[in-house]
């Protein structure tokens, strides 16, 4: 009645535009459905393949440790995607109960620490004390580096003889819901498999020699879900690594899996950092199934700063976005480094010494102020700069063109505007090294990897090695922060999601 009268004290103006904000309504609501069913059936085929690929007799063309890991990593796929399945499809909509797996009972050796949950109040709201009628226990699965025990939470049952009124404390949220693992021991399983680079199935054998069977597959399912949880505190890190005006970008080759082949191709990580003068210290990991310009474009979208990073042309489009090319002298030095390494090259040797006069002044510098940086640049290295230039323009007057002197200093001086940007701008590192260093933990786990399962696969290695390497650049230990957060991200409001990033990250208080 009340929106009849409403329409009736409309002039016909009003009725138009009201009619129009109903279709344009509808229509958005309209959208999001066709995008949610869009997403609900992309993922359903898309777990389907993944069955296929699990159970399928061509799979079996793939032997021992190799077969191991394809199938952890299907099985990490198939439960990130019920992870998402599960946050698309409308709390609205009845679904049949899933049948839970009859779960064992947690090993009786095990030492039992009590964790107990009693309401704040044991006075009822019509004014009698509540009396303890029992409890309600389950146990869960804890790990602190080196010792399994069981957490026993306990959660005393209250109620008012007079009333009736039953209360008792609620169940804790965490990431898992009703999961039997704590967050000590996800944080464990993900450090182990993303920082110390153990497969699942190694981990399996570790934790049965400490006497606790636990199947891959069961921790598989656990690093599913834990990457889908992840997800938006990368997302969110990656939004205030574009904030920056500063960053490096390199990239390293991973093999990845044909499921259905028994084959790799090559598959890159990108990655993406601050600089080691800027205040916040992050880096995140991308990971595309080649080396295409398209990726760092994509991952770059929106951002016009200055990029150090070496001669790769998948960058080249960057910059005619109008991002600024920032060059890596270390990969001109390096030039040199290897003509000296292999033939002594004399001309090579008088290179390397005013590069090594270069970074003299850079050490000295590095931990001045941007300005200071900049002062002393100009003053002590811009000199060493022109000269250098000259020499290698001297130099290749005199060199034979395709030779290997000649194509290093070809190299040193075409891109010279590049290379030498840093002198002008304190806030410029002189080379891509930060960046470099901290592709280095890919490089390593590679021979344990062998490849990357899947691009899912791929992508959430790349998600929670962000995680762990960033909290790694602001001195945190990575299990402690992981397990920090798998505390507080159940309950930690999406408006407040920058505290729980690396360089933001404080640990939870404990009260006293």
């Amino acid at each position: 009645m009340q929106v009849s009268d409403q329409l009736a004290g409309m002039d016909a103006q009003q009725l138009r535009e009201f009619a129009a904000s109903l279709i344009d309504r509808v229509t958005r609501q309209d959208q999001e459905l066709r995008y949610k069913q869009l997403k609900i059936e992309q993922l359903t085929h898309e777990m389907a393949v993944l069955k296929r690929w699990k159970f399928a007799a061509r799979s079996e063309q793939l032997h021992g440790v190799q077969r191991s890991l394809l199938d952890e990593a299907i099985d990490v796929d198939l439960e990130a995607i019920a992870a998402e399945l599960e946050t698309l499809r409308s709390p609205a909509r009845v679904q049949a109960p899933k049948e839970q797996p009859k779960r064992s009972p947690l090993p009786a050796h095990l030492p039992r620490v009590e964790v107990r949950h009693e309401p704040e109040r044991t006075v009822c709201s019509c004014g009698c004390a509540l009396k303890r009628i029992g409890e309600d226990v389950s146990e869960k699965l804890d790990y602190t580096p080196g010792v399994f025990h069981v957490e026993r939470h306990i959660r005393g049952k209250w109620a008012c003889a007079k009333c009736q009124t039953l209360i008792q404390a609620p169940v804790p949220a965490q990431v898992i819901d009703k999961g039997v693992p704590t967050a000590g021991l996800l944080a464990q399983v993900l450090v182990a498999k993303y920082a110390d680079h153990q497969p699942l199935y190694r981990q399996e054998g570790i934790f049965e020699r400490a006497g606790v069977a636990i199947p891959r597959s069961t921790l598989a399912q656990w690093v599913g879900a834990c990457g889908v949880h992840l997800q938006p505190l990368v997302d969110a890190l990656r939004a205030m690594l574009l904030e920056r005006s500063v960053l490096h970008a390199d990239e390293t080759p991973v093999a990845m899996l044909q499921p259905g082949k028994g084959s790799t191709h090559r598959a890159y990580i990108w990655s993406y950092s601050s600089t080691q003068f800027d205040g916040m210290h992050a880096v995140v990991y991308d990971f595309a199934d080649s080396r295409a310009a398209a990726h760092p474009k994509q991952f770059l979208q929106g951002w016009s700063g200055q990029l150090v990073c070496d001669d790769y042309s998948g960058y080249k489009g960057l910059f005619a976005d109008g991002v600024t090319e920032v060059g890596c002298l270390a990969h001109a030095r390096r030039k040199f480094s290897d003509l000296w390494v292999n033939h002594k090259s004399p001309l090579a040797e008088e290179a390397l010494k005013l590069f090594g006069k270069l970074y003299d002044v850079e050490r000295e510098a590095r931990e001045l102020s941007t300005e200071q940086r900049q002062c002393i640049r100009q003053l002590q290295a811009r000199p060493i700069a022109d000269k250098l230039r000259e020499w290698l323009q001297l130099q290749r007057q005199k060199a034979t063109d395709g030779t290997a002197i000649a194509k290093a200093i070809d190299y040193s001086l075409g891109r010279w505007h590049a290379l030498t940007r840093f002198l002008d701008d304190g806030a410029l590192p002189i080379d891509n090294n930060w960046v470099e260093n901290r592709i280095r933990p890919i490089a390593l786990g590679r021979s344990n990897w062998l490849f990357a399962g899947s691009l899912r696969a791929g992508k959430r290695a790349a998600a929670v090695m962000s995680l762990i390497q960033s909290a790694r650049l602001n001195g945190h230990d990575p299990y402690r922060y992981l397990k920090d957060v798998l505390e507080r991200l159940p309950t930690q409001p999406a408006r407040r999601i920058g505290e729980l990033l690396p360089h933001n990250w404080m640990p939870a208080t404990i009260p006293s």
